[in-house]
């Protein structure tokens, strides 16, 4: 079922269609009928459907349904990649934790770090006070949150793998693969993917410490090139356009803006100029909504963020094991290879409200 916004801007053949507007909730029964021409049957590849998904924040009702949903798909055979924000400004943070984290360890599901966590482990290890939005308290008051802060510290900044490249004829035919990787933000324009796994699994060993004060003074100092690669992976939005000064910062968490003698542009606009080989599935960006281009998937589509002027849904893509080319931008725009599960409410509003 295409559930995409019908409206679609091109541009260096990339495609960004906003959240979801208009959407009607139908049982996962009755959704089943209408959405099997969506799902590809993996049945006798050999493979897990791979369903990756956008930022869950707290969502654990939208979350379980889009469960729901693949189960009556795909039964057991599917696997959930996560781009990070599991947690924080939803209503259930530790069902999410406790979902992805089964699906982990059966060896169903891949999940990267995004601000979201990191801003918990801040919390945690008192280096950022709680903030008027942040709904953690669920994972702090736990029983087992020294056991979440462990497991969240270790989760990777970045997931690579690859994707099936076969035909669109009849019957699975992949005769190559297409590698990609997932990470919660962005990643630095240069990197090829050798790069960015360097990189990220540097950053990684120093969050991973297992020394206590060994992790906790890597966040405290905020310096340093694991840390900045930490920081640009869980958070960037913008770069600069122009040349980078030595003494100035060449990124930001910040939509693209015009200021200050600094021209900022979308990171990934920048990314796919240097016409990388691999692709990326991407979140942390709801503003700017559903992103479908050559080689990018961007999947945050603010579930949690329904009611701000706009409404909300979990989005997750469905990479076709027997497409020709998996992250090819679609000829119409639009990729009918998206789930979107609409929020169930307004759980920004209500977070306001409460706060009074």
């Amino acid at each position: 079922m295409r559930s995409v916004a019908a409206s679609a801007i091109w541009k260096n053949r990339q495609v960004q269609v906003g959240p979801p507007r208009g959407l009607k909730r139908i049982s996962v029964q009755v959704a089943h009928a209408a959405i099997r021409r969506c799902a590809v049957s993996v049945e006798g590849t050999g493979e897990l459907q791979r369903i990756f998904v956008g930022d869950i924040q707290g969502c654990a009702d939208e979350f379980d349904e889009l469960l729901d949903r693949a189960r009556v798909d795909f039964g057991e055979s599917f696997e959930i990649w996560a781009v990070g924000d599991l947690i924080n400004r939803g209503p259930d943070n530790l069902r999410v934790l406790s979902r992805m984290r089964e699906l982990v360890e059966a060896g169903r599901g891949r999940v990267v770090l995004g601000n979201h966590e990191l801003g918990l482990l801040l919390v945690h290890a008192g280096l950022r006070e709680l903030k008027r939005r942040d709904t953690y308290f669920d994972v702090l008051n736990s029983r087992s949150r020294e056991a979440w802060i462990e497991w969240l510290r270790r989760l990777p900044l970045a997931a690579t793998g690859v994707l099936p490249v076969g035909s669109d004829t009849a019957g699975p035919s992949a005769v190559s693969t297409q590698p990609f990787a997932m990470v919660h933000a962005s990643v630095h324009p240069e990197w090829d993917l050798a790069e960015l796994e360097r990189r990220a699994r540097s950053a990684e060993e120093r969050l991973a410490d297992p020394d206590a004060l060994g992790w906790r003074s890597f966040l405290g100092a905020r310096e340093g090139s694991e840390f900045e690669t930490l920081e640009r992976l869980v958070s960037c939005r913008s770069v600069m356009k122009t040349d980078i000064p030595k003494d100035g910062k060449s990124w930001s968490s910040n939509p693209p803006k015009h200021g200050e003698g600094k021209e900022f542009i979308p990171w990934h606009r920048a990314w796919s100029a240097r016409h990388h080989h691999y692709g990326i599935v991407y979140g942390h960006w709801a503003q700017q909504g559903l992103h479908v281009g050559e080689n990018l998937r961007g999947l945050d589509t603010g579930c949690v963020h329904h009611g701000r002027g706009r409404e909300g849904s979990l989005t997750a893509w469905l990479p076709d094991p027997n497409a020709p080319l998996p992250f090819a931008a679609p000829v119409d725009g639009l990729d009918d290879r998206l789930w979107h599960i609409p929020a169930r409410r307004a759980y920004y509003a209500e977070k306001l409200s409460k706060d009074g």
